[in-house]
């Protein structure tokens, strides 16, 4: 503070050492006062929040467990401050874990014993709630869920449509009007009593374990696309439930989904309304089978018309997947607790 105020404050026009010593305390305090107003940029809140997240995989999903040593997150996927992780000696530094439901066993014994606070954990499953057991067993234990289903904290689809201004139809030459991989058929399950009836109408192509004519990764695709209708048919029926089957076997490999799964509004949240047949469109699978049998050339080409606009992305990468907890993390309710997995999952 200039000296010429001071001088303005004594009231005999020059400073007498109260005056003096008043405000050199008044200036010192202020001083003083603007570190803990404003606090240093080297605070640990601050150089916490700079940190990487940590992401602690408990256990791979995978059985081959990729190298993640490297920031895999930023160079794969262009995410930055993301750390994944699968040293469970890392537990107590970091700030999410994930739980793949296909590597937890119905007791407690291979999780942490503890939490620690602002940690959250993470339950994750690509299966659907038919094939999924033991779910009680995790009652208010997990802070987030990571699944197909789009209500999830965390949504991790099998695929999906990608804005692609190319403005080209590509159709791979047909051999054959329908084909179906398998590997495990139950004849419980309705996609199989769905293909027993309609066989009857027309012949389709299987291929898989289940048949004795599994193919190799390299040949799925090529061997698929030479049909002109690929049955898309789910192993069970739920809600979002939508896997390889239309992405990658239908839509990527060039041919036309007859899908089995959760309704056709469902489908048309994630597909073109055009770029299906869905098995319920018809009263019986004798009409299905005729309206696939005499469908022209013309008509089977406007199945294709959203490669116009759209190309198809699968999501095949595990890293990918948990790399996108790092982008959904700031939005997501933390303290949070699932107190019935199963209620939810089943709903």
């Amino acid at each position: 503070m200039p000296w010429a105020l001071l001088l303005r404050w004594s009231p005999w026009g020059r400073p007498g050492m109260k005056a003096l010593v008043t405000a050199g305390v008044f200036v010192t305090t202020l001083w003083n006062l603007r570190f803990f107003l404003k606090p240093s940029k080297g605070s640990g809140e601050d150089s916490k929040h700079r940190e990487p997240l940590m992401i602690l995989v408990w256990e791979w999903p995978s059985k081959q467990v990729p190298n993640i040593s490297r920031d895999v997150c930023h160079e794969l996927y262009s995410i930055t401050g993301c750390q994944l992780t699968t040293e469970q000696q890392l537990l107590h530094q970091a700030d999410v874990v994930v739980f793949p439901h296909s590597r937890l066993q119905p007791g407690r014994d291979k999780l942490p014993k503890e939490r620690l606070p602002g940690q959250n954990w993470v339950w994750v499953s690509l299966e659907s709630p038919s094939n999924t057991r033991a779910l009680a067993a995790w009652n208010q234990t997990f802070n987030w869920v990571m699944t197909y289903r789009q209500d999830s904290d965390i949504f991790i689809p099998y695929g999906k449509l990608v804005p692609n201004q190319s403005a080209t139809v590509k159709i791979p030459a047909k051999t054959n009007l329908v084909s179906w991989v398998i590997s495990n058929y139950h004849r419980t399950q309705k996609r199989a009593e769905v293909y027993k009836n309609l066989s009857r109408y027309l012949h389709v192509n299987i291929y898989g374990k289940a048949n004795n004519k599994p193919l190799c990764k390299d040949c799925l695709l090529p061997t698929i696309s030479k049909s002109k209708f690929y049955l898309a048919f789910e192993n069970s029926i739920h809600r979002d439930y939508i896997t390889e089957k239309l992405w990658r076997n239908s839509l990527l490999a060039g041919t036309v989904p007859v899908v089995l799964g959760p309704p056709r509004a469902n489908y048309e949240q994630f597909v073109p309304a055009d770029s299906f047949i869905h098995v319920n469109d018809f009263d019986s699978l004798e009409e299905l089978a005729t309206f696939l049998k005499t469908m022209n050339s013309s008509r089977y080409r406007q199945f294709f018309a959203w490669q116009k606009r759209f190309s198809v992305k699968l999501y095949t990468d595990w890293r990918e997947r948990m790399c996108a907890i790092c982008t959904a993390y700031p939005l997501l309710p933390h303290g949070h607790l699932y107190p019935d997995l199963q209620s939810w999952f089943n709903s």
